[in-house]
């Protein structure tokens, strides 16, 4: 009779990691008589779960989702942020059928071509090179000046909580570059990126970028310092419309002309 196999379980212990120095280090210090006898009894390795080996951009740091996927595939799985890098650089990027369609709507209709999404770096769900790519892409269009705008979405949770000022200052620079386009609104991702069904929040960034309705300051910058002011971090700001001189929205989402 064949030997029946005992089930084998795969466990995830979430934040746990392996680093012979003692400082500052939890697990090092702690007493784990498990995980000890586990180690001591049982065949073992480590992996790496960050950079190039889960299939991030070097020096990037993973996340449980990025984990989990090259954990249950069982190789290196090229992750998006590393996905559309390497499309920019090749240049199948700017080719997207999804991107021909938008251009020649406004070319057609003479409207605005707006860009929304996380303005940092963190490359969790964004990053900000990915944005300065599509700019580059609306001035080879020839959307130049205020055709263009920006719905900045703050993060704050995969980079410093007060680091937005630093991103939007280099959006800003490189609009400024290019020729190309103004921001319209500032929102904290909390708002603009919910994720957990509460209408509320959802609602209040689709009333600052669609209806032009929300708090209101001269531009980005000043939109997140009184952010401060009022105690709110980068992901905790509220949908802030950016103004003219008149005191009216530089641009608001308008379904019948825009994309």
């Amino acid at each position: 009779m064949a030997t029946l196999r005992r089930p084998v379980a795969l466990i995830v212990l979430d934040g746990w990691g392996l680093n012979p120095d003692p400082r500052g280090n939890a697990i090092h210090i702690a007493r784990t008589p498990n995980f000890d006898r586990y180690w001591a009894e049982y065949p073992h390795t480590t992996l790496q779960a960050s950079g190039e080996a889960v299939g991030l951009v070097p020096g990037q740091m993973g996340d449980s989702n990025v984990g989990h996927l090259n954990l249950g595939a069982g190789r290196i799985v090229y992750q998006t942020l590393v996905r559309i890098n390497r499309a920019i650089q090749d240049g199948s990027f700017f080719t997207l059928p999804a991107w021909r369609e938008a251009l020649d709507r406004v070319k057609a209709t003479g409207g605005r071509l707006h860009l929304m999404g996380l303005v940092s770096d963190g490359g969790v769900h964004s990053h900000q090179d990915h944005l300065y790519a599509l700019l580059e892409l609306a001035r080879r269009e020839g959307l130049t000046g205020d055709r263009v705008v920006v719905h900045a979405f703050l993060d704050g949770r995969d980079v410093p909580p007060t680091s937005a000022p630093g991103y939007l200052r280099a959006l800003e620079a490189k609009m400024a570059e290019l020729g190309v386009g103004r921001v319209a609104t500032v929102s904290g991702r909390y708002y603009a990126m919910d994720r957990d069904k509460r209408w509320d929040r959802t609602r209040a960034a689709f009333l600052a970028i669609v209806r032009g309705e929300g708090l209101k300051a001269p531009d980005a910058l000043a939109a997140v310092q009184a952010a401060y002011d009022r105690g709110e971090t980068d992901e905790f700001v509220k949908p802030t419309l950016i103004v003219g001189s008149d005191g009216r929205p530089v641009a608001v989402l308008e379904s019948e002309r825009d994309a």
